[in-house]
C-alpha cells in the first residue's frame, strides 16, 4: 500500500494513459476516439513534466550570490531543473493541439459526407458504394 501511495503521480498518469488508450481503441465514435487521443497525449506530456521536477531545484538560470562587494556564480548543476523535458513538451504541446485541430476539421467533412461520425456506419455506407 505505501508503494502505490508513495508514486500516486505514477499510478494517476498510468491510469490516464489507459483511459486514453481504452477511448482510442474501443469506442466507435470518431469525437469520442479523439477525445481520448487527446487524454493520451496530455497523460504522456504530464508524466514527462513530473519527471523532471527536482526538490530543491531552480529554474536554469544562473543564480549569483553576494559575496561582500562582488558576485559570483553559483555553477552548481545540482542546483538547477533540467530544461530538456520542458522544452520537448513545449514541442509536444503544439503538436497536440495541431493534431487535434487537423483530426476537427476531418471530422467535421466526415460528418458532412456520410452524415454520421459513427466509424460502423461509415463503413457501411462505403460498402455500399
Amino acid at each position: 500500500m505505501d508503494l502505490i501511495v508513495s508514486k500516486i503521480h505514477y499510478w494517476t498518469h498510468i491510469v490516464l494513459i489507459i483511459i486514453g488508450l481504452y477511448g482510442m481503441m474501443m469506442k466507435r465514435n470518431l469525437l469520442k476516439k479523439l477525445v481520448g487521443m487527446t487524454i493520451f497525449q496530455w497523460s504522456i506530456i504530464l508524466f514527462y513534466i513530473s519527471l523532471s521536477g527536482k526538490r530543491g531545484g531552480s529554474v536554469p538560470i544562473i543564480i549569483f550570490e553576494s559575496m561582500g562587494n562582488s558576485k559570483i556564480p553559483i555553477t552548481e548543476p545540482l542546483m538547477y531543473v533540467n530544461p530538456l523535458p520542458h522544452v520537448l513538451m513545449l514541442t509536444a504541446i503544439v503538436v497536440a493541439v495541431a493534431t487535434t485541430g487537423i483530426a476537427l476539421a476531418l471530422i467535421i467533412l466526415t460528418n458532412k459526407r456520410f452524415g454520421t461520425v459513427e466509424e460502423d456506419e461509415i463503413l457501411e455506407k462505403l460498402k455500399e458504394r
